[in-house]
């Protein structure tokens, strides 16, 4: 049963890399940005959960902590990212690159440089128990969460008109144009929708992991190996690379501990030796 917990707590983990990775893997998908910053909108919803939720409580922290995320991310998209779209990507890089140094740097001057502590929801205090296997019942709303983000999303990308536009773009911006759409809009959506669910991954991970600075940087690297195992642009490619390092990582804690952390990496290794394009990945007209 020690190993089936071990492989509970991996997928919340995966859990996690797959919020953070789908709002990554679309970011990129649509507007051709590495978006270094990811992690720091992850922390910035971490810290504004804290705030809020010591005047409405956690979910009203859950519910407002995306939306504030996402909003800020409208405005850096605004008046900053969208005039990188059409240069170097180089460009995009070294601006979200200095972006998450700024937010990190910004987060320590404002809350303090040591962490801060955050109470599990009252609600969701106890156990599962089942035999010999016991789970919070605070990670099984974690894992509950994660599948609704993924299938919300899901439905909008698929079932939406605005998601039959950012599949159009993604597959051939330049014939989008032609047809009259405007991507701008659309890619500003995205952007919000993508900070949005780092913010709401940050929300989840508080009660958890606490709330520090540099949590944002911690969890990039990870967010970015399970996008490259996945596959850019692939949706389910996300999906299933996140359950996998989840799963792998759960079983590397049970026998080997010291190398939970390193098993992703070998993963990743492992996969691009065979696939290059990860799992799942796609063509992009504009990167051929």
């Amino acid at each position: 049963m020690l190993l089936l917990e071990q492989i509970a707590n991996g997928l919340l983990v995966g859990s996690y890399y797959i919020v953070l990775s789908l709002g990554l893997s679309l970011i990129f998908s649509l507007g051709g940005v590495v978006n270094l910053a990811h992690g720091a909108f992850y922390a910035v919803g971490a810290y504004l959960a804290y705030e809020i939720e010591r005047r409405l409580g956690f979910f009203g922290a859950m519910g407002l902590s995306p939306v504030g995320v996402a909003l800020i991310g409208i405005l850096i998209e605004r008046f900053a990212l969208r005039r990188l779209y059409n240069k170097d990507p180089m460009l995009g890089l070294l601006f979200t690159f200095g972006l998450a140094l700024t937010a990190e740097q910004s987060l320590r001057m404002i809350w303090g440089t040591t962490g801060l502590p955050f109470s599990l929801p009252g609600q969701l205090r106890g156990q599962l128990i089942l035999g010999d296997f016991i789970y919070s019942f605070y990670r099984l709303f974690v894992l509950a969460m994660a599948i609704t983000a993924v299938t919300g999303c899901w439905l909008l990308l698929n079932k939406t008109a605005f998601g039959m536009v950012v599949r159009a773009g993604v597959r051939d911006p330049e014939m989008v144009r032609a047809l009259g759409v405007s991507l701008r809009p659309i890619l500003t959506a995205v952007f919000a929708l993508g900070v949005a669910l780092a913010g709401l991954a940050g929300v989840l991970s508080a009660p958890l992991a606490g709330v520090q600075p540099a949590m944002g940087t911690e969890i990039l690297t990870a967010t970015f190996v399970v996008v490259v195992i996945g596959g850019l642009g692939s949706f389910w490619g996300v999906v299933v690379a996140g359950l996998l390092v989840g799963a792998v990582r759960g079983i590397t804690v049970y026998y080997y501990p010291p190398a939970a952390e390193a098993s992703m990496y070998l993963l990743m290794v492992l996969i691009l030796l065979f696939r290059p394009r990860g799992l799942m990945g796609e063509k992009f007209e504009k990167f051929e």
